[in-house]
């Protein structure tokens, strides 16, 4: 016979990874109200609103600005299979294991796909990326605003720069970005912009805000072939989400109600205000790292992401080991690397709700004292005296401005 099933009763985290983030009580109270049809009058004109926040968090007019019912992933794969088809030529940025899905998915496509790569923990260099289109017909551009995998910000505009010259769209990956990092899509002319719930707008996973210009509209409307994914192809979502409100497929109700809330939240915020609060919380953060004896990975503080924060692993430490015994002890979650960084790298995610200072006071002070249970010695106090007089140094610019 087999054991009983208990009731669902998940441990409470302190999630201080590159997402999923913690949620504010009035997204979770969202998530837990009555559910209705994805067709009932009220939900559709519910669409509207989101719709309307979304355009906002992105800063754009665009029309089809709407929530993929999807994963972050999703969203790449839209982004890439919609204005792609034989006989085109795109570049992809890769400087990381996100940007490097981006090519992939594209190498699944019937186009041709060129990557300029950088190593980890440093962004694409924007003239890698003319002279890999000199000569050729580009129709795509693809980045990772910010590249969770390494901790690593690009500069969009050094990118639409080149995009420009090429005659090309710009497709831009804001998971890690949107709601905590400056950007601004119309304003950069960005042609698809996407993001995630679950990073820096602290919703559930399992919805992948976008948005796309007319141009871009324009392009997939005037495809030879169809899209080669019937879930991910504009054309029809363009109903859904547009005036017509042509049933598609059932979306994740209940996660658009949590989305709405955590749009809402974050424009009652202010954007400002919100992009600062993670500019100071990272630098409270690498202030206490650094002060720890610990080295940070990206080392051009203007290459630095910053609502995730990458550290290098000491070689006498065991990277899973330390993760472990911060979660066991303190319930908190912090994340390792991947691929080529597997192993060499601790991210520390201050990303929407969980980019507070209490938070990184506590994770400093439990970092340190892992640390030294793994004989990695700290000056006691250190990390955490470090940021408090961050944040002291911070209080005082903002009360003479």
């Amino acid at each position: 016979m087999s054991a009983h099933i208990g009731e669902l009763l998940p441990p409470t985290r302190l999630m201080m990874t590159p997402g999923p983030s913690n949620m504010d009580p009035r997204v979770y109270r969202a998530l837990a109200t009555p559910l209705v049809g994805h067709m009932d009058p009220w939900f559709i004109g519910m669409m509207s609103e989101v719709q309307e926040l979304l355009r906002r968090v992105f800063q754009t007019t665009n029309r089809m600005s709407y929530p993929v019912s999807a994963s972050g992933s999703g969203a790449i794969e839209a982004t890439v299979v919609n204005p792609l088809e034989a006989g085109d030529e795109a570049i992809v940025c890769v400087n990381g294991w996100f940007s490097e899905r981006m090519a992939v998915i594209g190498e699944r496509t019937a186009a041709t796909i060129h990557r300029v790569e950088a190593p980890y923990g440093k962004p694409v260099d924007p003239d890698d990326v003319r002279r890999a289109g000199r000569g050729r017909k580009i129709k795509f551009v693809g980045l990772a605003h910010g590249e969770t995998s390494s901790g690593v910000l690009q500069n969009i505009d050094d990118f639409r720069k080149v995009a420009d010259e090429l005659g090309a769209i710009l497709a831009v990956d804001a998971v890690a970005t949107l709601g905590g990092v400056p950007l601004d899509v119309d304003r950069q002319r960005i042609d698809i912009c996407f993001s995630g719930s679950q990073k820096t707008l602290s919703a559930p996973p399992g919805m992948a805000p976008i948005t796309l210009n007319a141009r871009v509209e324009d392009i997939v409307r005037a495809r030879k072939a169809p899209v080669q994914s019937w879930y991910f192809d504009f054309v029809p979502i363009m109903s859904y989400w547009g005036k017509e409100r042509t049933y598609h497929h059932t979306p994740p109700v209940s996660l658009i109600f949590a989305l709405r809330e955590a749009l809402r939240l974050a424009l009652e915020e202010g954007l400002e205000a919100r992009w600062e609060r993670h500019r100071q919380n990272q630098r409270a953060l690498m202030a206490g790292i650094e002060a720890m004896g610990l080295e940070l990975f990206v080392k051009n503080p203007a290459d630095r992401l910053p609502t995730v924060t990458s550290v290098v692993v000491p070689s006498s430490l065991d990277d899973a080991k330390i993760r472990k015994q911060l979660l066991d002890e303190f319930n908190i979650e912090i994340a390792g690397g991947f691929g080529p960084v597997k192993g060499k790298i601790w991210r520390v995610g201050l990303m929407g709700y969980s980019s507070q200072k209490t938070n990184v006071l506590l994770f400093l002070a439990a970092f340190e004292k892992v640390l030294g249970d793994h004989g990695f010695r700290v000056p006691a106090g250190a990390g955490v005296g470090a940021a408090v007089h961050s944040y002291s140094e911070a209080a005082a610019v903002a009360a003479h401005q």
